[in-house]
């Protein structure tokens, strides 16, 4: 009898299905390669991210909405839960969606412009032009499945976005950048997802002070130099001097010795490494920046340091 009835519903599922008479998923109208629309963020909304870039990786940071009234009330303030991370990218400027988010398009600004890496409704085959990381890209759906959309952008010397928008959690689920060269520079992978974020949450203003590189391999050598920390060009003075530093000393007598003074000699940060010594991706700060800091780092056999430093304006929200 069971071997009857199994063959029996076989039979009335075929005879429906060739009638039209079961319906499949999208009963709404909606196909699977429907365009996606934009999605509306509600404050607490946050997404988990694994970052990689040449300086880490591996490195994850909680993005979490703040507010949602910036720019007259058509804009989103994207912040991250670690001031550590906060700093990062104030110095290292590695994660363009950190800061205000348009509505509209989920736009990042650059240069105090929405740049729209994104161009909702998100449908197979449209294109657009945007500006990210101070290069211009032309880009294109390549296609939408179930919420999904893969885009790709060029850039005229030769680098590449590949990035996935994902309507199920409302953002990126995936962006990587390669260089010409074929180095990536950032990867973004989306781990975990939700809503009703609860606790402080950050956002470091940054702006670019001084940088530079050093690798040695020759004679004794001493460099000198200065810079002026004048005020961010909107928002007044700054509330601290990030730094960053990656630093490495060969064996016998390499050294590498690091001096940052103030207008007044005070001493603002000192570092000395030794033979074999070595420091990557550190990350500090100073606290009340001054108008004028002069530089001196002394190297020895063969040595290498990387500074970075740049001015800090940080805005908190407890949710």
């Amino acid at each position: 009898m069971r071997g009857t009835v199994t063959l029996g519903t076989a039979f009335m599922l075929l005879a429906c299905t060739l009638s039209g008479c079961i319906e499949t998923g999208n009963s709404g109208g909606t196909t699977d390669d429907s365009p996606v629309d934009s999605p509306t963020w509600d404050v607490g909304d946050w997404w988990l991210y694994t970052f990689s870039t040449p300086d880490y990786s591996d490195d994850t940071a909680r993005l979490v909405v703040a507010s949602d009234t910036e720019e007259g009330g058509t804009a989103y303030m994207l912040a991250i839960s670690s001031i550590g991370e906060a700093r990062r990218h104030a110095v290292l400027n590695h994660n363009p969606f950190l800061g205000r988010i348009t509505h509209e398009n989920l736009s990042a600004f650059e240069n105090g412009a929405p740049q729209p890496v994104l161009d909702f409704p998100l449908s197979e085959g449209a294109s657009w032009d945007f500006t990210l990381f101070s290069i211009e890209w032309s880009a294109s759906v390549r296609s939408v499945s179930g919420g999904v959309a893969v885009m790709e952008a060029g850039a005229s010397d030769g680098s590449t976005l590949d990035y996935v928008y994902d309507a199920s959690s409302k953002f990126f689920s995936s962006f990587i950048w390669t260089d010409p060269s074929g180095v990536v520079q950032l990867r973004m992978l989306l781990a975990d997802d939700g809503s009703s974020h609860s606790g402080d949450v950050y956002f470091v203003r940054g702006g670019d002070l001084y940088s530079n590189t050093w690798d040695e391999s020759g004679p004794d050598f001493e460099f000198e130099d200065s810079f002026f920390v004048s005020d961010h060009p909107n928002d007044g003075e700054w509330d601290e001097m990030i730094y960053f530093l990656d630093a490495a000393c060969g064996s016998g007598g390499s050294s590498v010795t690091l001096t940052l003074r103030d207008h007044g000699s005070i001493s603002a940060l000192e570092r000395v490494w030794g033979p074999g010594a070595s420091e990557s991706g550190t990350l500090g700060t100073i606290p009340y920046p001054s108008e004028e800091y002069t530089l001196t780092a002394t190297f020895t056999g063969d040595s290498y340091l990387r500074l970075i430093f740049a001015g800090g304006i940080t805005q908190s929200w407890s949710l």
